[in-house]
């Protein structure tokens, strides 16, 4: 169950190596804890509840940091605050784009509702329209 306290105290996140472990460990962890849908099925209506893979997210992965106690989020890592972070951006950006590509994919498919994952992943369509059309009318006098 997640702490609704702040972790005690932030921790160093020691190598971007450990970072990209620590994200293996979350989807390992997601996929493990599935969200469950509960169906009636049959005549009598017999209750099943069946499995739901999760979006992975990165603010799912700091939360997941942040319930271990680890750290409370990302922001320094992720802005390379005062440029400490440096070797961490390589890191960050492969988080970020697994996280993405798990995403579209899964709407992709019909796992994840696509309306949403389009809004997270910053993805909109859009149609532009443009009608540009000249009428001439001619006068005729008689």
């Amino acid at each position: 169950m997640a702490s609704n306290k702040p972790p005690t105290k932030e921790k160093y996140i020691e190598t971007p190596e450990k970072l990209w472990e620590l994200f293996l460990e979350y989807v390992k962890y997601e996929r493990d804890n599935p969200m469950f849908k509960r169906d009636y099925v049959g005549k009598d209506g017999e209750e099943k509840d069946t499995p739901l893979m999760t979006p992975i997210t990165f603010e799912g992965f700091e939360c997941y940091l942040w319930d271990k106690d680890i750290i409370s989020d990302l922001k320094d890592y992720a802005s390379n605050k005062q440029e400490r972070y440096t070797i961490y951006a390589p890191i960050i950006t492969r988080i970020r784009q697994n996280c993405f590509v798990q995403n579209f994919k899964g709407a992709s498919v019909g796992l994840f509702n696509a309306n949403l994952i389009a809004r997270k992943l910053g993805l909109v369509e859009s149609t532009k329209n443009e009608n540009n059309t000249t009428f001439t009318v001619e006068i005729k006098e008689d």
